[in-house]
Formats: C-alpha cells, structure tokens, sequence
C-alpha cells in the first residue's frame, strides 16, 4: 500500500465535497489531526473508518485502498453495447452502456454473456397493428421464470420487467431491425436477432 498515494486520493475526494479536515473528521467521530496524518501518507484509516469514508465519498473501497479512481475511455454511448446484469442475491436487474464495475448486495458483478435460443427458451414474433408482440414459451414459477425481456435497436432500448406467475409475453412498438434479449433465472441470458423488412 502507498501510504502518499492514499492520502493524495483522501486528499482530492475531501476538496471535491468541499470539506474542511475540521468537518470531515466531525463526520467520522475523530480529530482533524488524524485526517491531517492520513492525508500526508503518515497513516490509514481502519477499516470501520473506511467504510464510513467509502459512504461520505461515494467511492469503493476497493479504490480508498488503491490510492486510485480508475477512469474508463469516454464511450460513444452506442446503445447496441449495451451489457444487463442481474443480482444473484436479490434478482434486481442493472445496464450499463459503457465500461463499469456494477456490483449488488456486496458483490461484484459480470455482465450476462448471450447464447441462442434453444428448445426450453423459444421466442415467437407476432404483428398485432402497430406493434409486436413476443412471447416466450417458457415456465414461469416461482423457482424458474423470465425475469426480463429486452428490445435493443440503434436507438431504443426498452425493458420489460416479469414475475413468476405471469404471462411471459410483452408488446412493443413495430421494430424492423434489433435484438430481443430475454433472461431465465436458471439459464442466463438469450438473444433473437430480428430482421425485418418495412
């Protein structure tokens, strides 16, 4: 650990909230004296401190450890990279267009990789007006389900949260050209390529 390169970091996360060490220390039950040391690379803060650190700054840990706030490449915000991920703990889905660590219920998590449509998890398309309808033929009890269906195209993305104990069939506005992505609880993520002519 760089002690001066974790101190540099407290250092910089303080003035950005526009701290003062008086107010900062206040915050976190200690005497500015302490933050002063740990600022000058002469100390760290113990683990319940950083965690309280972590909340006060809205940082990870991970990185008050590091001494570092990784930054990714600013990213287009191309919709079709698009990445999903889903909480094994608590089910709640996130997206992420760029880069980014995403984690839930203390865990870090990987974005879902797509794999094709199979026999279990088959996808029907009907027109209905001016819309689509999708429909996935699928169980959906309370211990296995579609927890999601997706619709990404070049400019829109819209997502559909269901239940166990629901249909598992959404509509959306007519669409000639995207991917519909659906997520089953026990075997991950599929993705239908739809191409379509006017």
């Amino acid at each position: 650990m760089d002690l001066i390169k974790n101190g540099n970091l407290l250092r910089k996360l303080r003035k950005e909230k526009r701290l003062t060490k008086k107010e900062l220390a206040d915050k976190l039950g200690i005497v500015a004296k302490t933050v002063s040391k740990w600022e000058t690379g002469h100390g760290f803060p113990d683990v319940s401190t950083l965690s309280a650190l972590s909340e006060i700054f809205g940082v990870s840990e991970k990185s008050l450890l590091c001494g570092d706030l990784p930054q990714n490449k600013q990213e287009s915000g191309n919709i079709r990279r698009t990445k999903f991920y889903v909480c094994p703990s608590c089910g709640s889905i996130m997206q992420a267009m760029g880069n980014c660590e995403i984690s839930c219920c203390g865990k870090s998590l990987k974005p879902l990789q797509t794999q094709a449509p199979n026999n279990e998890h088959t996808l029907t398309i009907s027109d209905i007006e001016d819309e689509l309808f999708l429909e996935v033929s699928h169980s959906m009890s309370k211990e296995h389900y579609i927890s999601f269906i997706a619709y990404l195209g070049y400019d829109k993305l819209y997502t559909f949260r269901l239940y166990p104990e629901q249909d598992c069939a959404i509509r959306i506005p007519k669409a000639y050209n995207g991917s519909i992505l659906y997520y089953c609880n026990q075997h991950g993520l599929f993705a239908y390529r739809i191409t379509r002519k006017r």
